[in-house]
């Protein structure tokens, strides 16, 4: 590599590492308490529900970039039952434990 493109590496990795110290010792250099406005904790709320969502849903419905295109996936019949059981008692482990028991049969019973 030549000097230039070191020096830029490294101007890259003394930057990233400032922001990175900045952003996390925020809160230590204010010097007073800080809040949220309500609007933002509302929202808040609801980012786990939909960070969860978005990574499950595709990778139930999805297989290699498409659309399952048979009934008979495993997946497909392992996540409905996960989410009654959630629905129905509100136990996450109770919820992993049913969608793998559904899941783990189909998968490696049936071959699906």
């Amino acid at each position: 590599m030549s000097g230039a493109t070191e020096l830029w590496t490294l101007a890259v990795i003394v930057g990233l590492a400032g922001v990175t110290v900045l952003t996390r010792s925020f809160f230590f250099i204010l010097d007073r308490p800080w809040s949220l406005p309500g609007w933002a904790e509302r929202a808040l709320q609801y980012a786990p529900v939909a960070a969860l969502g978005g990574v499950i849903a595709p990778e139930i419905v999805m297989m290699g970039g498409q659309l399952v295109s048979t009934w008979q996936d495993a997946r497909l019949f392992a996540g409905p039952a996960g989410a009654l059981v959630y629905f129905w008692r509100r136990s996450v482990l109770l919820t992993i434990a049913v969608g793998m028991g559904v899941y783990l049969p189909l998968h490696l019973g049936l071959g699906w």
